[in-house]
């Protein structure tokens, strides 16, 4: 018989037993609730061991709406298992409908007007463009002691740049040399005797440019010839110095028309001998375009490299007549392209007494006589040098070397003028030193302000 003392410890034992063997046991995974901030995981593919089952299965009927599996020839997919114990319990309940979780409220946006957000650097956009338009005037000058020599080592503070009687701040000065890019212009309308001189000094003319100079060659007479383009110093620039020394240039004297040696037949008693109206004899044009020269080299420079000092060397004894370009559209061009003009004057230009009588423009008389020498004032309104020995061919050699070498050497003046808008402007370089000279160009066109 059983006592109540016995029946206690086998309840106990009992008891003890369950409690080893339950925490024996591997406690399943319940599936968490549906989060309206976090999204339901996949459901995770079947194991290869699971698919061999389901393959093994008989079919099953098409599945309906509620959820159930569906199937594809022979084979059932599987339907992924409820998420939560609330899907189970739907499921169990027969429900057709499949409950969503709601969605989480939107924040709150407030927009921004198009094209005020700055882009972002990361992507390569620009943040923020601030433009600003500034007119640098570059002011090239020549300073020479009284016999000609340059006068170096002169600083910023040495000189004082007036634009219309004003004093202007400089903001750019340079002492150091500049590479060039020089039109050399050749007058080939000048006397044959004159020509020649000058052709036999062609090869000092090379001599006086760097290797990192860069020449083109024109000539003139009644029209303007392009020799060759701008090339360096070298092989292809003597080629073409060598095929202008077998130029021509004109006779001397003014033009036969009458007499006998005219261009008409024989004379008896003053008539004709075999054609019995006398002929009309035109005397031929004589023109010397150098206005359309110096037009056609300044266009071919304004499309130089900026970095360049850009020159115009010009060997002529000074006559323009029968231009189609005015001396002031050239001379506009010159000043608004930045570029000085050089010359050399030879025969009738490097007489110091006939040259002063010479810079006279000549009236007009029933055609255009136009300049007997026009350098002067092409070198004075550009700012720079006239060189008038050119008498014998050792002056103009000479020559040559100390107008490239000042064209190189010059100082270089910079400043923002108030405003970009207006005509001519007259420019007036000082230098607080005596007894010096100074060549600048007498003024300037501004730009049009660039959009």
């Amino acid at each position: 018989m059983v006592t109540k003392t016995h029946a206690v410890l086998i309840l106990g034992l009992t008891l003890s037993l369950a409690g080893a063997l339950a925490a024996q046991q591997k406690p399943e995974d319940i599936p968490d609730a549906p989060s309206a901030t976090r999204p339901i995981p996949p459901p995770e593919p079947p194991s290869p061991r699971q698919e061999a089952d389901e393959e093994s299965k008989p079919d099953a009927p098409p599945a309906d709406n509620s959820g159930a599996g569906v199937t594809t020839g022979s084979k059932e997919m599987p339907r992924s298992a409820p998420d939560s114990a609330s899907e189970k319990a739907g499921e169990k309940a027969g429900d057709k409908t499949e409950e969503k979780p709601a969605p989480p409220p939107m924040p709150s946006i407030r927009t921004v007007p198009a094209g005020s957000v700055p882009r972002d650097s990361e992507t390569g956009d620009d943040l923020y463009k601030i433009t600003v338009t500034t007119n640098l005037v570059l002011v090239p000058v020549t300073v020479t002691d009284n016999q000609g020599r340059l006068v170096g080592g002169l600083l910023p503070k040495d000189f004082s740049v007036l634009e219309s009687g004003q004093k202007q701040t400089l903001k750019f000065f340079t002492s150091d040399p500049f590479p060039l890019s020089a039109a050399v212009v050749i007058d080939t309308g000048m006397p044959d005797v004159g020509l020649k001189k000058v052709q036999e000094t062609l090869s000092a003319l090379q001599g006086a440019f760097s290797q990192f100079d860069e020449v083109g060659i024109y000539t003139y007479s009644s029209t303007v010839g392009r020799v060759s383009d701008f090339t360096g110093v070298g092989k292809q620039l003597t080629a073409t110095l060598n095929q202008v020394k077998g130029y021509s240039g004109a006779n001397n004297g003014p033009p036969v028309t009458s007499g006998p040696l005219g261009p008409q037949g024989p004379y008896i008693n003053g008539h004709p001998l075999d054609i019995p109206v006398a002929p009309v004899s035109t005397p031929p044009k004589v023109a010397r375009v150098m206005n359309d020269a110096i037009l056609l080299a300044a266009r071919d420079l304004s499309k130089r490299d900026r970095a360049r000092r850009k020159i115009i060397f010009v060997i002529s004894d000074g006559r323009e007549q029968g231009s189609t370009a005015s001396f002031a559209d050239t001379k506009k061009v010159l000043l608004t392209q930045n570029i000085t003009v050089y010359a050399v004057g030879v025969e009738g230009a490097a007489i110091p007494i006939y040259d002063r009588l010479q810079r006279i423009h000549l009236p007009k008389t029933g055609a255009v006589l136009g300049y007997s020498d026009i350098l002067p004032k092409y070198v004075n309104a550009t700012g720079g040098v006239t060189v008038y020995n050119g008498l014998a061919q050792a002056d103009i050699e000479r020559a040559y070397a100390k107008a490239i070498g000042d064209a190189r050497n010059q100082y270089t003046l910079g400043y923002s003028p108030k405003s970009g808008i207006g005509g001519y402007r007259l420019i007036e370089v000082r230098v607080r030193r005596p007894d010096v000279k100074v060549y600048a160009k007498d003024g300037y066109y501004p730009l049009p302000t660039p959009r």
